[in-house]
């Protein structure tokens, strides 16, 4: 019986990890542009999707990441209020075992149950402003709170933080995320939508609205 080498076993474990990545970037490449066609189609024109597509992406990324940790980084802070501690970012930075954190009361899933649009819209906003000052600089690249009066009035954003939410795709990061990772998950979004309008307009899909 002949023995190979074990080294001769490493490009090919290497070569099907890689195949694994890019099939599971593709399904969630995939989930994603499925929840903007199902949600937004009535709302926006298929060129600004990727207004609220990509903050919304980075968004549950980070809650997932957090949602372990979350009641930590609320006990933290009501703690260091209580204590009166102005400079409160390291502390809560360590709580949450990220370099950022949300302080707000929510989870992403807490908001899904919200019936009243303005009940929710309130919510949502709380929310965001939880995130700790580096998320809300994500927040403010994208412009993100400029459409959740849209969302709101089309009575959407409900809808899309279910669809969000869905737990047969795994949206949150394996390994820790650091601050670069924040703005990196944008232009990975990005070179999606990409993909996404290349692929439907070589299958002569419909021109986007005017």
């Amino acid at each position: 019986m002949v023995i190979l080498p074990v080294s001769l076993f490493g490009p090919m474990i290497a070569k099907k990890a890689r195949t694994r990545d890019r099939v599971s970037d593709l399904n969630i490449s995939n989930f994603i542009w499925n929840i903007a066609d199902d949600v937004l189609r009535d709302v926006y024109v298929r060129g600004k999707y990727r207004d609220v597509i990509l903050p919304m992406t980075v968004i549950r990324r980070l809650d997932a990441v957090l949602e372990p940790t979350k009641n930590a980084v609320l006990a933290m802070k009501a703690q260091l209020d209580k204590a009166g501690v102005a400079n409160q970012h390291a502390a809560l930075c360590q709580a949450s075992g990220e370099a950022f954190y949300n302080t707000s009361q929510f989870r992403l899933r807490d908001l899904a149950s919200r019936a009243r649009r303005q009940q929710l819209k309130s919510d949502f906003e709380a929310y965001l402003d939880g995130f700790s000052p580096n998320v809300q600089e994500v927040l403010d690249k994208f412009k993100f709170r400029n459409q959740i009066p849209t969302l709101i009035e089309a009575d959407t954003l409900g809808f899309l933080i279910e669809k969000f939410l869905d737990p047969s795709v795994n949206l949150s990061p394996m390994r820790p995320i650091k601050r670069s990772m924040l703005y990196s998950s944008a232009s990975i979004d990005a070179t999606h939508v990409k993909a996404h309008r290349s692929a439907a307009g070589a299958k002569g899909g419909t021109s986007p609205r005017r």
